[in-house]
């Protein structure tokens, strides 16, 4: 029975359960990364301000010490940019010299014996500051100082447009607006950016980093350190979490190598949360500026978004992200005209990156709250809007007004499959029973339909197998899991083209040793490249060995068949004569030893018999789509939100193992529901960061969650062998605004039409206090 399709349970999970992990901070325990020595960084305390005096003297003679390392002692380059498009006056040291621009940016770096004894030392060194003025608001930012001399436009990092492209309101019969804030959150992995380096006996720097791929980290540190990359060594053990914000080495995570070859020992950095909370890029910190219009009968003819994006203190990739809402700009609807605008603005806030869907969830947030704004203008319900301006499946695939190549689509199944599911008529019944009783508990449904962009960089990947001894099999994939599943689905793979069992199937990855190429695990990626690649590569060391059971079998190979029940190979029509891969492993083995050529590689597992290996090239990226409906109830008295049932139906294609891809949705719509309602990094007007730990920031539980409902829709993808679409980041596209839609919609008898994020008690309480002029609010 073919594996694909079926729940296999993740066997990559044992190990880790019994805390038997290969975590980075474990180094410290190898003999071969002895003596250890640990780096704890001195960051800024102060949002914006010149450095006028640095004393290490203090630290340099504490006890344990190996080293202290300022700017002035750093002979390297700054930290590169991730875009040429960005203004380039935007320059980030990997220390800061005389300016510090966020609370948390390092300026000195403490090296010595053990963890504590750099902590203890760190807080010897004095810093003298003369604060400037410290710019929070990104708007306010637009008006300047510049935090950057010799900036095309100050603070702006980079303005984007829809070339060609503008929004039609002249024609429409309504036209509603809606400014729209999508709140900056803080990725929190569990396991912080730790990372070590050493020079070995090779003469190579081994780096072991948590990250989401080394050899994206191996490139980066490359460029950053001057080194070629056949002089680097990168792994990614077991990770702790990244979300994508730890897909590229920080400016800590750089000079790790650099401190080592400088000290002469292995150096390992173990950030702490707090250092992590304000250090670590951001996610999300969007002001969307939102027009849409169209008939009263419903049809959206025009919809127009101007984005200010917080790109923080210097230009991470944080500040690109608005290209995504563009790109996704209408969503999985057929509106006439369309306008796009955005501004990326310097604040002296912790730069932003990529979070767990990196832009496309702000896209779907910006179009699905207007799609509800629009509704009420029209007094239509927010279902049949959506239904009347949905793309239909007979025009896919095609290229949107946006240039994006969808692939499939069925939208108008999705929401008909999730309301369902909710039971939407009676919950609306529900609600006018409850509106027309005064209940205390008001009752919101919220609809959020999204496409969204999977693959959409990098789109290719690299997989090998081998066949060794015993008739076992080894893998290697250039994506580089952190929780996916990865050692499993590819293992399922394997199996399925091969007949091998999956415990004889071993996977490699996550060192640019044994794997030769490979990208950034993120963007819902890997299925559908890594996977594919993998299939094929498969699918050639079957051909491979079919030759070699041709000459066992003593037949022409055109007539030798596999059988994959059993993992055997025989004559077509004669299937009681057959030869295992054990038997074909034994036939290569012999035949290596009986020649002087050997066998052409060594495995892990020992000597390579046969060896395919794919470079998998995607022509284009998928488009899964779904629609996600939230019931809340509000307490009109205290604004306190219960987020009652949460229904997600959302297609990924072809679907590999349902139970890995339920574990991807159910992780997405906490996450979507945590920013939706708890979620948010707030600093103060002079930038003092006020949610720096788990004390203050909201991390959400399965308390604050309902029992999720799922709908599993499938529309195969042409674009790969697999038919296989991402479903890591569906969850944060369609969650949060379908709770924030549910939240408004609760309230929007009262005349509320829009609430930002996250939808506090308090936040909620006071909109409603705001509408009707009190807090003991009365239907």
């Amino acid at each position: 029975m073919a594996l694909r399709g079926t729940s296999v349970v993740r066997r990559e999970d044992e190990s880790l359960l019994r805390g038997q992990g290969q975590f980075v901070a474990n180094l410290a325990a190898d003999a071969a990364w002895s003596p250890m020595a640990h780096a704890c960084y001195v960051t800024s305390t102060v949002a914006h301000a010149d450095i006028t005096g640095l004393d290490v003297s203090a630290a340099r003679s504490a006890p344990g010490v190996v080293d202290v390392v300022t700017a002035a002692d750093v002979d390297l380059g700054p930290y590169p940019s991730p875009n040429p498009a960005f203004d380039g006056a935007i320059v980030r040291p990997m220390l800061a010299r005389e300016r510090v621009r966020f609370v948390g940016e390092p300026i000195a770096v403490v090296v010595a014996d053990s963890p504590a004894a750099a902590m203890d030392a760190a807080e010897l060194v004095i810093v003298d500051y003369e604060p400037l003025p410290a710019l929070v608001d990104p708007e306010e930012a637009l008006e300047g100082p510049a935090l950057f001399d010799g900036m095309a436009e100050p603070n702006v990092v980079i303005r984007m447009s829809l070339d060609g492209e503008q929004a039609d309101f002249a024609s429409c019969d309504a036209v509603a607006e809606v400014r729209t804030i999508n709140n900056r959150i803080a990725p929190c992995p569990l396991e912080p950016r730790v990372a070590a380096s050493r020079w070995a006996d090779d003469g190579r720097l081994h780096h072991v980093n948590a990250g989401q791929g080394p050899h994206p980290v191996r490139a980066g540190l490359a460029k950053i350190l001057d080194l070629d990359r056949s002089q680097m060594r990168v792994l990614s053990r077991d990770v702790g979490g990244s979300f994508g914000a730890k897909a590229r080495p920080h400016p800590e995570e750089a000079l790790l190598g650099w401190l080592a070859a400088r000290t002469g020992r292995p150096v390992m950095w173990v950030p702490s949360r707090t250092d992590d909370m304000v250090g670590l890029v951001h996610g999300r910190g969007q002001i969307q500026y939102c027009r849409i219009g169209g008939t009263r009968d419903g049809r959206i003819t025009a919809f127009q978004v101007h984005v200010v994006q917080q790109a923080g203190a210097y230009g991470n990739m944080g500040a690109a992200l608005p290209n995504n809402g563009r790109a996704m700009l209408a969503g999985c609807y057929d509106i006439a005209t369309l306008g796009f605008t955005s501004v990326s603005v310097l604040t002296n806030t912790t730069p932003t990156g990529p979070y767990r869907g990196a832009g496309r969830p702000e896209a779907a947030a910006a179009v699905e709250r207007a799609v509800d704004v629009f509704a009420a203008e029209i007094g239509m319900d927010p279902a049949e809007v959506r239904r009347k301006n949905f793309l239909q499946p007979e025009v896919f695939p095609l290229t949107t007004r946006t240039g994006m190549p969808y692939d499939t689509g069925a939208y108008e199944a999705s929401l008909d499959a999730a309301l369902e599911a909710a039971g939407y008529s009676a919950l609306r019944e529900e609600q006018a029973r409850r509106r027309a009783d005064g209940d205390d508990k008001l009752l919101g449904i919220g609809l959020a339909t999204y496409v969204e962009r999977t693959a959409g960089i990098g789109r290719s990947e690299y997989g090998a197998v081998e066949l060794v001894a015993g008739g076992r099999i080894v893998a290697r994939t250039g994506s580089s899991p952190y929780g996916q599943g990865h050692h499993t689905s590819w293992a399922m793979l394997i199996a399925d083209r091969t007949g091998v069992p999956m415990d004889s199937i071993d996977i490699i990855h996550g060192d640019t040793d044994e794997v030769p190429r490979g990208e950034v695990t993120g963007g819902s990626r890997s299925v559908q490249l890594a996977g594919a690649a993998i299939w094929q590569a498969s699918a050639t060391l079957v051909d491979q060995a079919r030759s070699v059971a041709a000459t066992l079998l003593e037949a022409d190979p055109a007539d030798i068949t596999l059988d994959t029940e059993v993992g055997a190979f025989h004559v077509v029509g004669t299937p009681a004569v057959s030869v295992g891969w054990a038997a074909i492993a034994e036939q290569l083995a012999a035949a290596a030893l009986g020649s002087d050529g050997g066998s052409d590689g060594d495995s892990a597992a020992g000597p390579r018999l046969l060896h395919a290996e794919e470079v998998f090239d995607s022509e284009a990226p998928t488009f899964p789509f779904g629609t996600h409906v939230a019931v809340v109830e509000v307490d009109r008295h205290t604004g306190e939100v219960e987020l009652r049932q949460l229904v997600a139906c959302d297609d990924a294609g072809t679907i590999l193992n349902p139970l890995l891809a339920a574990g991807q949705v159910h992780g997405g719509l906490a996450q979507g529901a945590a920013q939706a309602l708890y979620e948010e990094f707030v600093y103060d007007p002079d930038g003092n960061p006020l949610t720096g730990n788990f004390a203050d920031y909201p991390i959400i539980s399965a308390a604050e969650l309902p029992f999720f409902d799922r709908v599993v829709l499938e529309t195969p993808t042409h674009i790969n062998p697999l038919g296989a679409k991402g479903i890591g980041e569906s969850g944060t596209v369609g969650a949060t605004p379908a709770i924030q839609n549910a939240v408004v919609d609760a309230v929007a008898h009262l005349g509320i039409r829009h609430i930002d994020m996250p939808l506090t008690p308090q936040r909620v309480w006071q909109a409603i206090t705001a509408a009707t002029g009190n807090g003991s609010v009365v239907a």
